[in-house]
């Protein structure tokens, strides 16, 4: 499919410089097709599916360089590293975008781009047991590391020096299977690179660091060896221009966050806006609340999470206004300024209640509702594909609770390579329903509270949340009335 689709841009230059001698460059190729292939492979760190269409690191980074030339992407998706490296080598595309780190054996097929990331190999062993320090202390373990990959590179050259060194080789995995494996106790160590790492920490809290294995890797993109250097040469052009306008560390900030849990300082900062901001919006957010048929403390709730309530919020994603809407959905819920509180309120409770609509009506509360977030976060496509999964593994598709536990499969490269929308952060849109849930029931119980007009002014201070947040009570409990706007 791959060969084909090259063929017949290729045909489409030739059959138009047939009256020339000179043969087209691969650059004026692919301007003239007006399309530009990449291969690269779907998960966390390359590209994925995300609420609003393809997003991730390498496809970011790609969809501007695709624009730079101003073509096409045309993305052909492959899970063997190898057969990533033999698709470039044989010019089956034009270049490879899979977070490929750049080797000496690597460098004897393809060409590297000027690199955009620096990584380290870490060795990751399960906590609880005997920390590894040395490479000595891996000799007899089972280590598994994706076959093909530069870690598997890197672990033959060490057994030159190492001739007991051993590992297994898997090839349809992701790094973040094999964090769970080693979090399961199904491996001793696996190695992972510091980035994977980074974003998926939060989910296999059991698979930690042991030591770097390697200095630091360059992550780059991979062209053919060929004597025509007209698409690389763009390509060079292309990575000089974002570093210097700062689009790569733009890039690190929107792919490389992770959505917290409400620990004690974030208690403070909500136990603070809960009396500073959110009086000043709870007559916007009841309005809205009411014209939507939705429950106005639900909204409030879902505002924090979004912007903690302020309505000039903006992340490096793009999103903004205290809804947080992309322009895309903004346009669809006809918000013309997102920075407009009225707007943005309205445009994201209209938003809330389409999705709520959508989700079968056989649905019943709550697990109505707590669909609905995680459709809000992940988008309805992720949503479908983790209730498929639910079905497939016996649990109830309409039950939020099993719902929840087959979302982070969508991180696993064995479940989410057969969904229809493939790999998504399932298990950041099990944390943003839980923090909404949390953040919903405080603000029930406090609006439940400043109703019993018999408390004390010090009583009202000290309000308990000791039946669902303990963090929230110790914090209530220790600061005095809140008096500053944070």
């Amino acid at each position: 499919m791959i060969k084909r689709s090259m063929m017949l841009s290729v045909l489409v230059v030739i059959a138009g410089s047939l009256t020339t001698s000179r043969i087209p460059t691969v650059l004026e190729n692919v301007l003239a097709a007006g399309e530009i292939h990449m291969i690269s492979r779907n998960g966390p760190t390359t590209y994925y599916e995300g609420p609003n269409g393809y997003t991730g690191f390498e496809y970011y980074l790609a969809k501007r360089f695709a624009k730079h030339l101003g073509v096409k992407l045309v993305i052909h998706d492959e899970e063997d590293l190898g057969l990533i490296l033999d698709a470039v080598e044989n010019r089956d595309v034009h270049f490879a975008a899979a977070g490929l780190t750049i080797t000496d054996k690597r460098q004897q097929k393809i060409k590297f781009s000027e690199p955009y990331l620096d990584v380290t190999q870490k060795l990751i062993y399960r906590f609880g047991d005997k920390k590894p320090k040395t490479i000595e202390d891996m000799l007899g373990k089972d280590i598994v590391v994706i076959a093909n990959s530069s870690h598997s590179e890197h672990l033959r050259g060490l057994q030159r020096e190492y001739p007991t060194l051993t590992w297994r080789e898997l090839y349809e995995a992701e790094m973040l299977d094999l964090l769970e494996m080693v979090h399961n106790g199904e491996a001793d160590f696996t190695i992972v690179d510091s980035n994977a790492y980074q974003m998926s920490e939060s989910v296999y809290p059991k698979a930690r660091v042991a030591f770097e294995i390697n200095q630091p890797e360059q992550v780059a993109w991979a062209f053919t060896q060929e004597h025509d250097d007209s698409l690389y040469n763009q390509a060079t052009q292309f990575f000089e221009t974002i570093k210097t306008a700062g689009v790569i560390n733009d890039a690190m900030e929107r792919y490389y966050g992770h959505l917290g849990e409400l620990d004690y300082s974030g208690a403070i900062l909500f136990a603070h806006r809960l009396d500073s901001r959110l009086p000043k919006w709870q007559d916007k957010l009841k309005v809205a609340a009411d014209t939507y048929d939705l429950d106005w403390q639900l909204l409030a709730a879902l505002s924090y999470q979004e912007s903690h309530w302020n309505p000039k919020a903006k992340s490096p994603t793009g999103v903004r206004g205290f809804m947080m809407l992309t322009r895309d959905t903004a346009k669809d819920v006809g918000v013309k300024n997102r920075l407009n509180p009225d707007q943005s309120i309205n445009g994201g409770a209209k938003y809330f209640k389409s999705i709520y609509n959508r989700i079968p009506q056989r649905i019943t509360e709550p697990d109505r509702t707590w669909l609905t977030l995680a459709a809000y976060n992940i988008g309805l496509g992720h949503l479908e594909d983790a209730r498929i999964l639910t079905e497939h593994h016996g649990g109830n598709p309409d039950k939020w609770a099993d719902v929840r536990e087959n979302l982070s499969l969508l991180a696993k490269r064995k479940y989410y390579k057969f969904t229809k929308h493939g790999y998504a952060r399932g298990w950041e849109a099990v944390e943003y329903v839980q923090n909404i849930r949390n953040f919903y029931t405080i603000i029930a119980w406090d609006e439940k509270e400043k109703l019993q007009q018999q408390l004390s002014i010090e009583e009202k201070t000290k309000r308990t949340f000791a039946q669902f947040s303990p963090v929230m009570t110790e914090v209530m409990q220790n600061i005095d009335a809140p008096t500053s706007s944070l």
